[in-house]
């Protein structure tokens, strides 16, 4: 099951960046945003064919199957997503050490978020698996206040329209990324409750809703939010 479910996934994140491309507003505000949404499901196309090849698997000695591959793929595609919205919230009119400001806090914190996640789930001792679980949560913490409170208010402060497209981008992507500690919790690579099939499927749907759908809708929230070029 997991082997056709990665094939699925490989196939859906190789298309989808030609449909991002293809569907994408051609205005300059806009091409950025683009770019770094048609690379995020193409990495992800290499993370699922490396995974229905078995490249990076690793198998644990409680049985379960810890996939490497996938947490390269998130130490890359995430900073991808944050990116997108730093890029929004503080807009290319202000200091480049404020937005590189931003972008080293929120990217530092989530690549840290993901190795972390990646030490517990190679962990084949319970205490370190929950002690970097739980440090792991800790970091995704950080990355929420970032978005949450002093990016949320520069957008704010660029207009009602800016505004209104982050906060919408970022609970988007917020409620879908709470999902995935979620999912580790309750799979192999937690206490176990569902198998591996399920939780494989869990994340492809999760992979595609955060790295294709919202890469749509960001689009379509965004192009509406900024001017219109003569």
């Amino acid at each position: 099951m997991q082997h056709s479910l990665f094939l699925i996934g490989f196939v859906i994140m190789s298309l989808a960046p030609l449909a991002i491309q293809a569907t994408a507003a051609r205005g300059a505000a806009t091409r950025t945003h683009t770019l770094l949404h048609a690379t995020v499901p193409f990495v992800a196309a290499t993370s699922y064919l490396a995974m229905a090849l078995g490249v990076g698997t690793v198998l644990l000695p409680d049985g379960h199957l810890s996939y490497v591959a996938r947490y390269l793929d998130w130490s890359l595609t995430t900073p991808l997503l944050l990116a997108g919205l730093v890029l929004t919230a503080v807009g290319d009119e202000r200091r480049f050490a404020q937005l590189g400001g931003y972008l080293s806090a929120v990217l530092s914190l989530d690549v840290l978020m993901i190795v972390a996640g990646l030490i517990s789930s190679l962990a084949t001792s319970d205490a370190v698996k929950w002690a970097f679980y739980g440090w792991s949560c800790a970091a995704f913490v950080g990355v929420l206040y970032l978005l949450w409170v002093p990016l949320r208010t520069l957008a704010a402060e660029r207009g009602d329209a800016i505004g209104h497209a982050y906060l919408a981008n970022l609970s988007m992507l917020s409620v879908l990324w709470l999902l995935y500690p979620v999912v580790f919790l309750v799979g192999p690579e937690g206490v176990g409750s569902i198998g591996g099939g399920a939780t494989v499927l869990a994340i492809l749907v999760l992979d595609v809703l955060a790295k294709v759908a919202y890469a749509f809708v960001a689009a379509f929230n965004l192009d509406r939010a900024l001017p219109k070029e003569a």
